[in-house]
């Protein structure tokens, strides 16, 4: 049996702008954004690239709006994404 290699889907790449945008509006570097998450600037990279499966999960959320001085609601979208 292949293993099926796992993809972002439409929610992750809505929370990953989010992110993003957060992030750039403060001029904060993949690298800084890394240390603060605890996690390899690598990491950040391949999470900001579309075409690499890793993704943020929901410790990742908690910590980044602890980051970023927000909510967790604030890195999900007000509807449901079809």
């Amino acid at each position: 049996m292949a293993l099926q290699e796992e993809t972002k889907t439409e929610l992750d790449l809505y929370i990953i702008d989010v992110v993003k945008k957060l992030r750039s509006d403060i001029n904060m570097s993949q690298a800084v954004l890394a240390i603060k998450l605890g996690v390899s600037d690598a990491f950040i990279g391949q999470i900001e690239n579309p075409k690499h499966r890793a993704k943020y999960n929901l410790a990742h959320i908690n910590k980044l709006a602890q980051i970023f001085n927000c909510s967790p609601r604030d890195f999900l979208p007000e509807k449901p994404i079809s």
